[in-house]
């Protein structure tokens, strides 16, 4: 049995994500999905089809780990596995993120033929946890976009199983995916991803 008084915090955590995250322009419409974790085995997820922007109680349903609606007839997102692999491998994550912003689709479709994006030397690498200096390089992953969810989340869960700090992954053409500890922290990480493809875009078009 689900607490009811601990899914209507983790519910309004996560009306709030998409209240910024659309105002922001980086969950256009429908697009983008977002979870948090209610207990050991279930979460708090957007009902798909869903405006990000103007979220209400009812947008948010339960799922397990599995990807399966807990005392819900509601059909959450297509991409809920996605979710449900990263809450499965790491019991400290407390809330999944996944948007379609400008930069995050355009810039993993202009580097094509590359499976990830590195970035060097920038101050706001320090966003990430474990990571307290500019110096050196973050690996983001570009994994191929695909309807087959179940492919993708196993391929994407085997990445991060041989590369644990990674901080976020791509998806070419579709958009970006993070996660941290808390609500809060997963959105510090959307912002500094926005940031940082930002000014890779802009030193593309620089050259």
């Amino acid at each position: 049995m689900v607490d009811q008084a601990s899914y209507a915090i983790k519910a309004q955590e996560v009306i709030e994500a998409g209240q910024f995250l659309f105002a922001e322009g980086w969950s256009p419409a429908t697009s983008s999905n977002y979870s948090a974790r209610i207990d050991a085995q279930n979460l708090a997820i957007t009902v798909s089809g869903k405006h990000k922007g103007r979220l209400k109680a009812g947008d948010i349903m339960v799922v397990d780990l599995q990807g399966n609606p807990v005392q819900s007839m509601l059909k959450s997102s297509a991409e809920t596995l996605l979710h449900c692999v990263l809450y499965d491998w790491r019991d400290d994550i407390g809330a999944v993120l996944h948007t379609h912003s400008v930069a995050a689709t355009v810039l993993s479709r202009a580097l094509v033929g590359e499976n990830e994006l590195v970035l060097r030397d920038y101050e706001l690498q320090k966003a990430f946890p474990g990571i307290d200096t500019h110096e050196g390089e973050l690996r983001i992953p570009i994994f191929e976009n695909t309807q087959d969810i179940d492919a993708l989340s196993a391929e994407s869960l085997a990445y991060l199983k041989q590369h644990p700090t990674t901080p976020a992954y791509l998806i070419r053409g579709h958009g970006l995916y993070t996660w941290g500890a808390t609500m809060a922290d997963t959105l510090r990480h959307i912002e500094a991803m926005e940031f940082l493809m930002a000014c890779e875009l802009k030193a593309l078009s620089l050259r």
